[in-house]
């Protein structure tokens, strides 16, 4: 699934008049640099949400093929990472690989859902997190996300304190971290909040290199290590 019904307002003004996920970078649109890389690693087919300029979004990716695309139309309500989830969840394998629609990133020896589903252990985990190091995570500037432990086991970063990992964007998610959901429009937060507390929320390390583009000054930076990958 790719997550690409936000209403960008990080990336204002160039979301005034069109969707985030349709911003070019490097000339081509956000949601092309996921789509492409899902493609590349073999995903035969993608849901993808779509609420804020619906309709011009939903143009895009008519044009495509490859991955095959489904449309989860969250029109009349902007459902959040978790509702969204919920409401594709009849057209989802189990498990599925749940992405933003505004992630770029260079891969390492391996590319970024191989590193997810050689770790992926359906007995212990609800949902397994991409997570990345300060150290290969471009235009990020916050503290952190994420803890773990030598098993792989995530837990939140503490308040006031710095935390080494940092979410991508990238999941792994098995459909029993679904379970039992909130009705309408909730963040995944709450799903993994439960799989924290029952110690199925893993992380693994992504291998390569992964890029923040979330404001409009984070776009020229992000194509100038583009063009040098």
């Amino acid at each position: 699934m790719v997550m690409a019904a936000g209403l960008g307002k990080r990336m204002r003004p160039l979301t005034a008049s069109q969707p985030k996920p349709l911003v070019r970078v490097a000339g081509k649109p956000l949601i092309d640099h996921a789509l492409d890389r899902l493609a590349d690693a073999g995903v035969a087919k993608a849901v993808v949400n779509v609420h804020y300029l619906a309709d011009s979004l939903e143009a895009h990716l008519k044009e495509r093929s490859n991955p095959a695309i489904t449309i989860s139309d969250e029109r009349d309500e902007l459902l959040e990472t978790g509702g969204g989830m919920i409401k594709a969840q009849s057209n989802l394998p189990d498990p599925f690989f749940c992405l933003n629609a505004d992630n770029i990133w260079l891969d390492g020896p391996k590319n970024a859902f191989h590193d997810l589903s050689r770790v992926w252990d359906p007995v212990r985990m609800d949902a397994l997190l991409l997570v990345v190091p300060h150290s290969r995570a471009a235009n990020f500037n916050g503290p952190g996300d994420f803890h773990m432990d030598t098993l792989g086991r995530l837990r939140r970063r503490q308040t006031g304190r710095i935390a080494p990992f940092i979410y991508t964007g990238i999941q792994l998610v098995s459909h029993r971290l679904l379970r039992e959901a909130p009705e309408g429009k909730f963040s995944t937060n709450v799903l993994w909040n439960r799989a924290m507390e029952e110690d199925r929320l893993f992380g693994t390390g992504f291998t390569g290199q992964w890029f923040e583009v979330g404001t409009p000054e984070a776009i020229k930076p992000t194509e100038i290590a583009l063009g040098r990958g």
